[in-house]
């Protein structure tokens, strides 16, 4: 894969986190998954789960104060 960035569990456009297969950043298994947001949106379902759960510092807001 060519780009201004590099990954490092590419090498010769091959990812070695995900057994070898040919680098598609946000592919199952891709480091990138779910921590970003991509062109193609059949690779942004985990993007969307994430950012659907509640955060634990904002769940407290409930909470009784002193």
């Amino acid at each position: 894969m060519a780009g201004g960035w590099g990954c490092p569990h590419e090498v010769n456009d091959r990812c070695t986190k995900v057994n070898d297969l040919p680098c598609d950043p946000g592919m199952k298994g891709c480091t990138l998954a779910g921590r970003f947001r991509f062109a193609n949106e059949d690779k942004n379902a985990r993007f969307h789960e994430k950012r659907a759960r509640p955060t634990a510092a904002g769940d407290n807001k409930t909470k009784d104060g002193p």
